[in-house]
């Protein structure tokens, strides 16, 4: 199935190509979302949307998407956004019966996914701003099945003209999580019984860090680049969101994605990083 996913990924990027180098000559710069925000009071947003599905020897479906609203004036610093994943293919299901863990092979999700997050910034000065931010994440294939995070801190805005823009936010701020199931083996009775934990919900103090770097290659090509961290003493969060956007027309691009996530406290069974590939489409507006 990974092999599967590289091939789908690789044949977007083949019919990606054309379209980018007719792009180049047919669309140039007007992608700047400035003149669409100053008609829209400042605001700004963009939806993607990526599907791959395979049938025949392999069978699998692929599908994500993500909503974004921004604001930025002299005033205000605003993020809303809303990205969902999920994914069904050939996988090996383990499940409980009688006290055996039974393993087999389905049809079944691989990947579900669902985050939400907002943060609010006020400007005390052109650079600098309060923010507050609010995050929300449910994964049912992750080191923890939800996280959710609450932060009040200081941004600043350390480069920004029309070709670049580098910003940065520190804050204190608090989380709660609920990590993944797990199974044990209790091997003191015979035969062995395999059984199912379930972690209790965990809570702490945290600092949430975040850095985005955006920045305009040519006229129609864009590069984007989002740090955040999450750390406190018994877990440290950090996600890395990079893409490359080539502008077709003035409202849509095709972008290639590249997300790392990281979990430094996990469940036995489970995998501190999570690496995900998109190629999708982008209709800004």
């Amino acid at each position: 199935m990974r092999h599967m996913k590289r091939t789908t990924i690789a044949f977007s990027l083949l019919l990606a190509l054309p379209l980018a180098a007719a792009a180049q000559d047919a669309a140039p710069a007007s992608a700047d979302a400035s003149a669409t925000a100053a008609d829209s009071g400042g605001w700004a947003g963009s939806g993607e949307f990526g599907y791959a599905a395979s049938q025949g020897n392999s069978h699998s479906e692929n599908l994500n998407a993500k909503l974004g609203l921004s604001k930025d004036d002299e005033v205000w610093r605003n993020n809303f956004f809303l990205t969902a994943l999920r994914a069904k293919g050939e996988t090996t299901v383990t499940t409980l019966q009688n006290g055996q863990a039974v393993s087999e092979d389905r049809y079944s999700t691989t990947a579900n996914r669902y985050d939400a997050g907002a943060s609010l910034g006020y400007k005390y000065d052109p650079r600098a701003y309060v923010v507050g931010a609010l995050r929300y994440e449910h994964d049912d294939f992750a080191a923890n099945r939800w996280q959710a995070a609450a932060s009040l801190g200081f941004g600043y805005i350390a480069l920004k003209n029309g070709r670049t823009e580098l910003s940065f936010e520190i804050a204190p701020g608090y989380k709660r999580y609920q990590p993944a199931d797990y199974y044990v083996t209790d091997t003191g009775v015979t035969p062995p019984q395999t059984l199912l934990v379930r972690p209790a919900a965990q809570g702490e103090p945290i600092v949430r860090g975040l850095a985005n770097w955006k920045y305009r290659l040519t006229a129609s090509t864009r590069f984007e680049d989002t740090v955040l961290v999450e750390a406190g003493t018994d877990n440290r969060y950090a996600q890395n969101d990079a893409g490359l956007a080539v502008s077709m027309t003035e409202t849509l691009a095709l972008k290639l994605g590249y997300q790392v996530r990281y979990n430094s406290d996990t469940s036995p069974g489970t995998k501190s990083t999570d690496q995900l590939w998109t190629t999708n489409l982008v209709y800004s507006f």
